[in-house]
This record gives C-alpha cells, structure tokens and sequence, in this order.
C-alpha cells in the first residue's frame, strides 16, 4: 500500500471514473485528497459500461473488483453475428483467475456509487459545483482558483476533468476532439435470458447490440453512420433497428418500449503533448479518449488512477513522479485510441469481420501488463 505520507495533498478536478480511483488510490498512501467537479447533483450519466480484464485488474489491487463484480453482471465471450448471419465468438482474457469472469457489465451509476463510497471510506472530500478557473505551478506547488472563487495550495494538481478538460488547457496541452461521423444510440431494457455476453449484430450502415450490466437489466446500442445536419431531427432508435433480424428483433421490441434512451457523438481525443507541466498531470478522458468500440475507455481511467499512485510511491520529487506516469501510459493510451478509430473506420465502411479480428487483438493487447 506504499508509505504513509501525511504531507502530502493532491486537488482531483473531476469525480468521474478517473479522478475517484486516483483518490482512492492516493487516499490510501495517506495523501490529504480533495475532488472538485463541476457537476451540482452526484449523478453518473450514461447506462452502462463495460470493466475488462484490465480493469478488474487495477481494481483487485484497491480490494474493488469483488464488490463490482457483484453489482454487474459477469461474463467470458464475446458473440458477433455478420450481416449474413454468420456467428463467431472470441474468449476475453481472464486476468483475476480462472474462477472469476473475465469482464463485467455494469450500469455506470452502481461503478459511480462503488468508487465514491470507497474514496469518502479512506478520507477523500467531494465537492460538487467549483471548477478550476486559474492555476499557478510553481516552485514544486499547485496555487489553484475555483470558480467558487476560492484558492486552494497543494503538492499535485490531477485533471480528470474529461474529454472537454480545462485543466488540460490551464497546463497548456490544448488538444482537438476529434469527431469519426458516428453516433451511438443506447437504450436500458431488461435483460433477455439468453444475453450472458456481449452480443452484436452487423448491419447496413450501422451495428447493434447488447451489454447485460445485471441479472435484471441491460442496455442496447446501436452505432449508425451520421450523415445528418446537426438541426435535423433524429429518427427514433427503434426504427434503425429495423433491418435487423434474429434475436435483434426481440431487442428492438424492448428498446420500443424504453423510456431511457440516449444518443452521442463518436468523439475520441489523445494528447499529443507530455500529459504533465511540473506538479500538474492529466489523466483519463482528459488525457487519451478511446472511441467506445474498444470498450476500454474506463479500464484505461482505472488504470491511470492506479498507476499513478504508483510512480508518486517510486519517485521522492512529484514532477518526475507525474512525468514517469506519463511516458509509462502514453504507448499503451495511444495504441487503444489508434485503435479504436481504425475500428470505427472498419465499421463505416461495412467490414464488419475486420472489425470483430480488431477488437479482438485489442482485448489481447490491454491483457499484457500495464
């Protein structure tokens, strides 16, 4: 668990994924932790998602990937059926033993409530409401404005504050989000008896398929090809799923008549700076925003989180701590992102087994050590 260290303080912005396992991470060193977001009402946004092996990986080393696994739903395969109704399936690496799931499901309000208790457990403060609004590193130390106006001096400054990051801007590593002319749609049902895995389906133009986040529930997604103006109405998600037959019949059914269905941009974002200026780091989202096709965008926040505490156990002084981190996570954040835009390029052009082979590979790749 590394040496206690009350000396120390850290200002998380953001309480999402990344910026609650930091604090946990850290708060377990004997760091003083205190996590701002900008949100005014502790609510995770968005159905559900997807803790790999990777995942679980990072968060058994925080005793977390239990009380996760109990709260989602666990699950080993992988099923893809090709437009012309051709199935293959691929085994996920298990990487917490042969006894234990490989990956879970897991709607992201249970993931959200799993963190947060453990960070107040081990001592972190949450704020919601400021944001960083100016910064001054300087002389090994973090002057920090919020936006409520008030100030706050600390060691290590982390910015988990998403794809849309300020921190990111206030430490000079602007980068552009980039848009892949996507866009999911995800709508929670309950879950069918015969969903135990990930199931998707390939169609013209667009893919659907499900996620089981727990023996009750589920959530559908379906990835079309954006060809519309901004201002024009979106067609209900229902009738996209039309051309889809199979058991995406019986999906189609249950996303009729849901009354949580959502609809985003594929985005993705990777700095191309050192994601670091002296004792300021970003991280996450913030950092390295995979496209969900990799369904690793919250194992590699996990991971961050972990990994950062580790390198500020191995190194005395914060801002080679923060630059170890960086250069130790950039291959791995930059190929899962590359990655993910070379699977929805696949995916855009209809070649859908190219696609299946590459999510594959990249499952394999985020297996091998961190």
């Amino acid at each position: 668990m590394g040496t206690r260290n009350d000396s120390r303080s850290v200002l998380i912005a953001g309480a999402g994924i990344a910026g609650l396992t930091t604090a946990s991470s850290l708060a377990r060193r004997g760091w003083s932790v205190e996590v701002i977001d900008t949100a005014t009402e502790d609510v995770a946004i968005g159905w559900g998602l997807s803790l790999t092996g990777p995942a679980l990986r990072a968060l058994d080393d925080l005793g977390l990937a239990d009380r996760c696994l109990a709260a989602g739903y666990g699950m080993n395969v992988v099923t893809n059926i090709d437009i012309d109704g051709t199935e293959s399936t691929f085994e996920l690496p298990r990487l917490i033993g042969p006894h234990r799931p490989a990956m879970t499901g897991i709607a992201r309000p249970e993931l959200h409530r799993i963190l947060r208790a453990e960070a107040l457990r081990l001592g972190a403060q949450i704020h919601l409401g400021p944001g960083v609004s100016r910064l001054c590193l300087d002389k090994g130390q973090v002057r920090a404005e919020l936006t409520d106006r008030s100030m706050r001096t600390v060691d290590l400054l982390v910015g988990a504050d998403g794809i849309r990051s300020t921190v990111r801007d206030h430490i000079g590593r602007s980068t552009p989000i980039r848009h892949h002319g996507q866009r999911v749609w995800r709508a929670l049902i309950p879950r069918p008896s015969w969903v135990n895995g990930i199931h998707t389906f390939a169609g013209s133009g667009r893919q659907t398929g499900v996620v089981p986040i727990s023996s009750g529930q589920a959530y559908v997604f379906l990835t079309e090809n954006d060809v519309r103006q901004e201002d024009e109405p979106a067609p209900r998600m229902q009738d996209l799923m039309v051309p889809f037959l199979g058991r995406a019949l019986e999906l189609r059914s249950l996303v009729a008549r849901s009354a949580s269905v959502i609809r985003r941009p594929v985005r993705t974002a990777l700095a191309e700076a050192l994601w670091s200026s002296g004792p300021g780091v970003i991280i996450g989202d913030a950092a390295h925003a995979p496209s969900p096709q990799s369904a690793s965008g919250a194992t590699l926040a996990i991971e961050d989180g972990v990994l950062l505490a580790e390198e500020l156990d191995h190194h005395a002084d914060i801002s080679t701590a923060v630059r170890a981190f960086a250069e130790r996570r950039r291959d791995r954040c930059a190929t899962v992102v590359e990655t993910s835009i070379a699977i929805a390029a696949l995916e855009r052009e209809q070649r859908h087994n190219e696609s299946y082979s590459l999510i594959e590979v990249c499952h394999h790749q985020m297996a091998l050590p961190a």
